[in-house]
């Protein structure tokens, strides 16, 4: 479903209200919520919304699990590291605990760090499947997410759940999370604000499939539900259609 506000002041209200929703259902559910989050601005601005006074005290943190759905080949204390941005924005205006948060260890060397993280992950299910209550995604210029990129081999994987990949276009390695672990979430929103945007939302929800281009096409879910979150500016290509939300 796609669901598009005049501005991001209207979006990200929206979307929060949508975690909330989606948190107390699984806590409910199964007692614990897990809750992979995105790098970048626009989830920044989102984070600082469920941290303030508004939103802190409609979730039980306590029962909430943090992933991440990939990471720059930073150390944790790096301005760029997606991890840090998070725990500025998220974890210490909550006091989360640190065994409630799987950070990506970008202190081993890539391979080593998406192992790691991959027998992180299978831990933390035990003998239940390997599926995320909620996984929050953004989309870049160029239609990638994650660390999907355009023209990588990490576009193909399908039996690793995470992966490290070197991606030319911004010459370092990352860490990721692939497309069928992701795929497997019963909950998938990508959030995306901004006119510069919107030829990549076109190019994912209107053009022919091509994952080599347009890597975010991957995200189909296997049972769960994908949502897009879209200010009028990144939806300003779109036409008008069904399963479109004003």
């Amino acid at each position: 479903m796609i669901h598009i506000f005049s501005t991001p002041e209207a979006l990200l209200p929206a979307l929060a209200d949508f975690i909330v929703l989606q948190a107390r259902e699984a806590i409910q559910q199964h007692g614990r919520f897990s809750f992979v989050l995105s790098g970048g601005g626009s989830p920044k601005r989102l984070f600082e919304l469920l941290a303030s006074p508004t939103y802190q005290s409609q979730i039980a943190w306590e029962h909430v699990y943090f992933f991440f759905g990939d990471e720059r080949y930073v150390p944790a204390t790096h301005p760029d590291s997606n991890y840090l941005m998070a725990k500025k924005a998220l974890f210490d205006p909550l006091t989360i605990p640190e065994a409630q948060v799987f950070r990506m260890n970008t202190d081993l060397s890539p391979a080593a760090g998406a192992s790691a993280y991959e027998q992180a992950v299978r831990a933390y299910f035990g003998s239940s499947p390997v599926r995320f209550d909620f996984v929050l995604l953004g989309l870049g210029d160029n239609s990638h997410t994650a660390s999907l990129f355009p023209h990588t081999t990490v576009l193909h994987e399908q039996t690793a759940l995470v992966k490290e990949i070197y991606v030319d276009e911004v010459g370092m390695y990352r860490i990721t999370l692939t497309a069928p672990l992701i795929n497997a979430a019963a909950q998938i929103v990508f959030l995306v604000y901004g006119t510069g945007k919107a030829e990549a939302v076109r190019h994912i929800l209107e053009d022919a499939r091509d994952i080599e281009l347009y890597p975010a096409q991957l995200i189909t879910p296997a049972t769960g539900e994908l949502h897009w979150f879209l200010d009028q500016p990144a939806a300003a290509r779109l036409k008008k259609q069904d399963g479109i939300v004003y």
